[in-house]
């Protein structure tokens, strides 16, 4: 068994730089122009509710750090892992697509890396995505990254943590890795209409109307958005599974293979 490790990190890197190669294509095509994306942009915000979801994201940020600082000293071998569910992230976030407002919707890519490492993990890659997506792709901002960072990067997670714990009880793995991943995506988006909703009551209706006036808008583009990302999610899990099994065992998540 143990002659299986590095063909299988092996596949793990090669994927790992498919998906750098994809994000680099990206950067070179369309760097140049100009995101209207679904991350809340640079500020939109007010001052006070951008400062208090940076006040509410920090200590996540901070226990993620300390939960990946455990994943790698206890299991190095795990790395590549990491950076594979870091760049699927940055990769499924990167790809937006027009909303009937202009603006855009996008995956998340979030529920994979939830289900490997847990939520406080994906606290971090989710957070140094946004953060980087801010600086090269002006795909959101530095002062609504805390707004962004706890829809997509906390939330999103930790929901995709606990229902696929829930489903697996069911014994279907590959159902519980879909739910997970598509409803963690839609979490993402109620989080936000949520957070804009907050900032900018409807003058009449205050908060609600406005929550479901932007609720109905993203749903028309990430309720499709949502389910495509959980059956891709699913095709790489299955490559995992044939292909990174001995990683996927170090963490717990399938059994050893029988001889």
């Amino acid at each position: 068994m143990l002659k299986t490790i590095p063909k299988s990190k092996g596949r793990v890197r090669l994927v790992s730089l498919i998906l750098m190669a994809v994000v680099s294509f990206y950067l070179i095509v369309c760097l140049p122009k100009p995101a209207y994306a679904m991350h809340i942009m640079e500020g939109f915000l007010p001052p006070g509710w951008a400062i208090f979801w940076w006040v509410v994201a920090l200590p996540f940020f901070i226990l993620g750090l300390r939960s990946l600082t455990r994943i790698t000293k206890a299991t190095p071998e795990l790395k590549l892992l990491l950076a594979l569910a870091g760049a699927f992230t940055f990769v499924l976030s990167a790809l937006k697509m027009p909303s009937v407002t202009g603006s855009c919707s996008h995956p998340t890519g979030t529920g994979l890396g939830a289900v490997l490492f847990g939520p406080l993990a994906m606290s971090v890659l989710g957070s140094l995505v946004l953060l980087f997506q801010a600086l090269l792709l002006a795909h959101g901002g530095l002062t609504t990254l805390g707004a962004n960072a706890f829809s997509m990067a906390i939330v999103g997670p930790f929901v995709a943590f606990w229902l696929y714990r829930l489903v697996m009880q069911s014994g279907k793995q590959r159902l519980a890795i879909f739910i997970a991943s598509a409803v963690a995506d839609l979490t993402t988006y109620i989080v936000t209409s949520v957070q804009l909703a907050l900032a900018f009551p409807a003058a009449t209706g205050g908060f609600m109307a406005s929550f479901i006036k932007f609720a109905g808008i993203f749903a028309v583009t990430q309720v499709p958005l949502a389910i495509s990302e959980g059956l891709l999610t699913v095709l790489v899990w299955n490559w995992l599974s044939n292909y990174g099994h001995q990683e996927l065992e170090m963490l717990n998540l399938m059994k050893p293979k029988t001889e």
